[in-house]
């Protein structure tokens, strides 16, 4: 008896089959591939890009991208939107377009976000070698420059037959779907593949249902980690992204309020508690609130979950300084868990943590210890409020009394969205999140030109959002483009867009450690030739503008607030524009160290003197072994 086929071309069969995936979670159903973004060449304009259109929308909806990267950027913001449940694919054509991707992919491995990138390849037969864009190398004709995006893919595979695409296919989706292995998977495509014809196992095309897992944690793993919770006298939770894919956070309420163990959040894990709850002490690291790594430094326990312990968490392994500190890290990946020399709890972070309260009836902090990080968080908030207000309502604002009048504005369900530069400091010191997704930083890969991107893909993911996207003049001159997919589909995201004549974060950095600013100002060459003139005459606000956003300027706290309330009212793409006093420094200092090295040896005085300071903190990293 013969098996039922069904005649089409790989990029036909891989479409229909990408629109039949399903991931499945606590019993409800999404899809696992719930659009394509694209970019056509010749490496995948009679490919890809006819499937798509043969499949029509119902089938495979398609978003036309203006940047390759950023398409990737808007695929990552609509999988964190949605949990990492439902993911989004991009093609590109060969060459320029396919390396174009890896900056996306990195971003999306690295924060564990999936994405399916689908770029054009040479041609499989290599008859018409060397094509347009081909790298030819001389002793590996098997190479090409989509091998850019192995180190950068969780899973990557070149289909250079047919039949190869079934189990390349299924093994893209069981990654994908994978909690504890998802990041960017890339399946090269030779063009000359894509357009050939094959006979399909109906058996290809049939409904597929990927079970996203919640493993249980080990019982010999939670009994050590309760009994190193009942021992300690100062146990401080470190909340990371994971509690947020794991939806784990009302499990993380619910075992703070049985215990009264403090929150410390990452960048990632921002919102694991409302920022009212007693007990969230706000960020935690180089960019944490005062009380958070006060707390930290005496902490004998620390529990993380779901976090990657990254350097600015860690304060490059200066900040928990207790000399019998331990931890207990539950984590889905055991190769984060296993980070710090700890304890660990290898499963799912709301499994985890439920079955810590379960574990954990009867037991509380000491109250002496809860006054004090209650305390503590008074004294913050009151930080917060300072930096937060303006004096004078019609002056120029500082960058946090911008964020101030967009606190005043949003509302619970907004989604605040921003990547690089000196807002993340910023946000991760001052933000008061009132929701599990109002804040929104990529701060794994920390990618400028991320926002405007990932505001569109969480606009597409959620559409009755209020979506904002923050950046500075240096990330949106980095990759605007994306404005004009927005305009094109409709999607009424909110740019806030700060003007301050540069690289604001790297600029002070800089001066931290003896670079002096150098090439960090956006102004004309002075007479010395270096960048010190005055501001140059852009008009960014005239760009956004340009490409078919309304622009509302502001030039006062006054006027900004009122900009922000009508661009939160619109049901357009808006961007409000506003130019800060950099002069006034209102942000409160980092209350931890963060090691960038320093030159060894320099003959200007600047760089010598912070030379000094270096060699004075970094005596106090620790290895926690």
């Amino acid at each position: 008896m013969s098996t039922p086929t069904r005649r089409l071309t790989v990029a036909q069969a891989l479409v229909r089959f990408l629109s039949v995936q399903y991931t499945e979670r606590d019993g409800v159903r999404h899809r696992l591939i719930a659009g394509t973004w694209g970019i056509f060449g010749h490496g995948n304009v009679a490919g890809v890009g006819q499937a798509l259109l043969e499949a029509g929308e119902e089938t495979m909806p398609f978003h036309q991208g203006r940047n390759e990267q950023a398409m990737v950027h808007a695929a990552v913001g609509y999988a964190r939107q949605l949990d990492r449940l439902s993911a989004q694919a991009v093609t590109t054509s060969i060459g320029p377009g396919a390396t174009n991707l890896v900056t996306g992919a990195a971003l999306a491995t690295i924060n564990r976000l999936p994405v399916l990138l689908l770029p054009g390849d040479y041609f499989a037969s290599h008859a018409p070698d060397p094509l347009l864009q081909q790298l030819e190398h001389p002793t590996e004709a098997d190479v090409s420059v989509n091998d850019t995006l192995r180190p950068v893919s969780r899973y990557f595979d070149r289909v250079t037959r047919p039949e190869a695409l079934i189990p390349s296919a299924l093994n893209a989706m069981r990654v994908l779907a994978d909690p504890a292995e998802t990041g960017a998977v890339t399946l090269a495509l030779p063009q000359d593949v894509q357009a050939e014809a094959y006979d399909w196992p109906e058996e290809f095309f049939a409904e597929r249902v990927w079970h996203v897992r919640r493993p249980a944690p080990d019982p010999f793993e939670l009994a050590e980690a309760v009994a190193a919770i009942r021992a300690a006298e100062r146990p401080l939770i470190v909340a990371g992204g994971g509690i947020h894919h794991s939806q784990a956070e009302e499990a993380l309420k619910a075992l703070v309020d049985a215990t009264g163990i403090p929150v410390a959040s990452t960048q990632a894990g921002k919102g694991s508690l409302r920022y009212d709850h007693p007990a969230d002490l706000g960020g935690i690291g180089h960019t944490g609130t005062a009380v958070c790594d006060d707390i930290a430094r005496t902490a004998d326990l620390i529990i993380g979950v779901g976090t990657r312990y990254t350097d600015f968490t860690t304060a490059s392994r200066t900040l928990f300084q207790r000399p019998e500190v331990r931890f207990v890290n539950l984590n889905i990946a055991a190769f984060d868990a296993h980070k710090l020399a700890a304890r660990t709890l290898v499963c799912d972070a709301r499994a985890g943590l439920t079955a810590l309260t379960e574990a954990l009836v009867g037991h509380r902090v000491n109250s002496a210890y809860e006054a004090e990080y209650r305390a503590g968080k008074e004294r913050w908030e009151q930080v917060v409020d300072a930096a937060f207000t303006a004096a004078d309502e019609n002056a120029v604002p500082t960058q946090t009394q911008v964020l101030g009048a967009l606190d005043a504005v949003v509302g619970d369900e907004d989604v605040v969205i921003n990547a690089a530069g000196s807002l993340p400091g910023d946000l991760h010191k001052l933000w008061r999140a009132r929701s599990r997704r109002q804040y929104h930083l990529e701060y794994g890969y920390s990618c400028m030109g991320y926002e405007i991107p990932a505001a569109i893909g969480v606009q597409h993911a959620t559409p009755d959002t209020p979506v904002w996207a923050l950046v500075g003049d240096g990330t949106y001159l980095m990759m605007p483009t994306e404005i004009v997919t927005a305009v094109q589909e409709g999607l009424p995201i909110k740019l806030l867009l700060i003007q301050n004549h540069g690289y604001a974060s790297i600029g002070g950095l800089s001066e931290s450690v003896g670079g002096e600013r150098f090439g960090t100002a956006y102004r004309y060459r002075a007479a010395d030739g270096t960048f010190s003139g005055a501001p140059l005459p852009v008009d960014l606000a005239a760009n956004a503008g340009s490409l078919g956003m309304d622009v509302l300027r502001a030039k006062t706290v006054r006027e900004l607030r009122e900009a922000l309330a009508a661009a939160r009212a619109s049901d357009r793409p808006t961007c409000v524009y506003v130019e800060t006093d950099t002069a006034a420094a209102t942000a409160p200092p980092a209350e931890a160290w963060w090691d960038v090295p320093v030159a060894e040896t320099a003959s200007r005085e600047a760089a010598v003197r912070a030379r000094e300071e270096y060699d004075r903190e970094v005596t106090a990293r620790r290895p926690h072994l």
